[in-house]
């Protein structure tokens, strides 16, 4: 009786333990569960099974599975910052195998399965470079060399910024400005996406290549922003008969605060932390007081604004979430540790140790960039 009786005590006992330690568990589950180890080193690892395949290529499967050079670009940046040199020299190898272009040493944007079923950069333009991919391959070649103490990385990464600078930078008016690609110094105007400015890449490439002037390209950058006032563009033109800024002439390119421009407090954020930059952080603190103030009337981001300040989609988008993120903790750490609480890690998911599968790889590259930035992960090393 006495056996049976302390059994059940034991029983009894175990049993309020696992009850206080799951309430216990559960109650603090995002301290726990949300370290910035686990958030950035498990959605990577479940970013590689979801969207790179073994050969390095890495496929966007809500565009009929196509592969574009920012993709890669992407992949390169979160393997250099994950210390994944295995998967960094798996992708690098796919992309310089197969998006390099014949002319130079930039990339081809836009890699997939073609009309007649073979396999190359698309028509209409699929070989056509981007600047933003084309710089952040570059820039995370020279970080793998300085992580890893390779100099055949940074070896790697002069060709690149040579031809970054012969065919995607333009001069105008005596000043030197980034390009959206080789295919944007038109004979009117000079077609740009603020988005691809990347101040403190240029200020890495200065220190790798001597033979081109890229801190000319950071005031000219900073000046055509604050030109812009208030939430910047996707996309915007130098008219070169004015030298004004105007809406582009090419069709589909919008002048909305989207996809595209919502990435620009990211990048100008990341100026500011590697390099106190007094003009980063002038220029956060006044363009976009208007998230600052609709999120705290409301309580949410739409998806994107028109360029007097409107709502176009008033729904809401991890992307405005993940990209704004430095700029409120920059500006305002308790917001932004709201906004990383409620918007960012409330998309983890513990069931697959990753960000919600259903999320398309470019929510889910943003949301890992801006976890990684919250949590002093990009960093230059």
């Amino acid at each position: 009786m006495k056996k049976i009786l302390g059994l059940t005590c034991l029983t009894l006992a175990t049993l309020i333990f696992v009850y206080v330690f799951y309430n216990k568990s559960e109650n603090t589950k995002s301290t726990r569960t949300f370290s910035n180890y686990t958030i950035l080193s498990s959605t990577w690892e479940k970013y590689k099974g979801q969207f790179i395949q073994n050969d390095g290529r890495i496929i966007d499967y809500n565009q009929n599975a196509i592969t574009t050079s920012e993709g890669q670009s992407y992949a390169l940046l979160r393997a250099v910052w994950s210390d994944d040199k295995d998967t960094f020299d798996l992708v690098w190898k796919w992309t310089r195998e197969n998006l390099k272009r014949k002319s130079d040493n930039l990339s081809g944007w836009k890699w997939g399965q073609r009309q007649d079923k073979t396999f190359g950069f698309l028509e209409n333009g699929g070989d056509n470079s981007a600047s933003d991919a084309d710089t952040d391959i570059a820039l995370s070649l020279i970080l793998a060399g300085k992580r890893w103490g390779h100099q055949s990385y940074i070896d790697q990464a002069k060709p690149v910024l040579n031809d970054v600078w012969a065919k995607e930078v333009v001069r105008f008016q005596s000043k030197n400005y980034l390009s959206a690609g080789n295919w944007a110094n038109l004979p009117s105007e000079i077609v740009l996406n603020p988005s691809y400015f990347t101040p403190y890449a240029w200020r890495l490439f200065a220190q790798t290549d001597n033979t081109h002037d890229w801190n000319s390209l950071i005031n000219p950058a900073y000046d055509l922003l604050d030109a812009l006032s208030g939430l910047p563009p996707d996309w915007v033109s130098i008219d070169k008969s004015t030298g004004q800024l105007k809406s582009p002439s090419v069709a589909n390119l919008t002048t909305n605060y989207s996809y595209d421009a919502m990435r620009i407090p990211w990048r100008i954020t990341v100026d500011y932390q590697w390099n106190k930059e007094e003009r980063a952080l002038n220029y956060l603190s006044s363009a976009f007081k208007k998230l600052r103030d609709d999120y705290l009337q409301n309580g949410k981001l739409p998806t994107s604004y028109s360029r007097d300040g409107n709502v176009i989609n008033g729904d809401e988008s991890p992307l405005m979430y993940s990209t704004a993120l430095g700029y409120f903790k920059t500006t305002n750490q308790n917001l932004a540790e709201k906004i990383y609480q409620e918007k960012i890690i409330q998309l983890y998911s513990n069931d697959t140790n990753s960000f919600k599968e259903s999320l398309p790889y470019y929510e889910q590259n943003w949301l890992w960039f801006g976890a990684a930035l919250y949590n002093n992960k990009i960093i230059p090393f």
